[in-house]
Parts: C-alpha cells; sequence; structure tokens
C-alpha cells in the first residue's frame, strides 16, 4: 500500500511554475506549492501473498488498486 502525492500532478504543477518564469515572473515572488493532489495505491497481490485481509473501506478509497 502506498499514499503520497500525485506524480502526474505535481509534473503539471511544475509546468505552470516553469511557464510564470518564463513570461518574466521573479523566482523569489512566486510562492511554494505543495501537493494537491494525493493517491492511495493498493498491492492486492502482495497483500494476499501476505495473508492479510484489506478491509472494504480502504479498497473503496483506493485510486488504483493492483
Amino acid at each position: 500500500m502506498s499514499h503520497g502525492a500525485d506524480l502526474t500532478q505535481q509534473f503539471r504543477d511544475g509546468a505552470g511554475y516553469v511557464g510564470r518564469l518564463l513570461r518574466g515572473a521573479e523566482i523569489g515572488t512566486l510562492p511554494v506549492q505543495f501537493a494537491t493532489r494525493f493517491e492511495l495505491v493498493i498491492n492486492m497481490k502482495a497483500a494476499n501473498a501476505l495473508g492479510l485481509t484489506v478491509p472494504s473501506r480502504l479498497l473503496m478509497d483506493a485510486e488504483r488498486i493492483e
């Protein structure tokens, strides 16, 4: 199981930052950006191999089940 920032969204946010810099924004004036979207990924194959039961509530909240 993994919970962390959505990397695709991080790259999109970074591209916006670069765009602002290329349009002449001063780097010192740009705000610090934090992750705005997170994802939960559950590896069911590994959970089953370890004999773990994943609660259905976690499965419903997961963005991706592998």
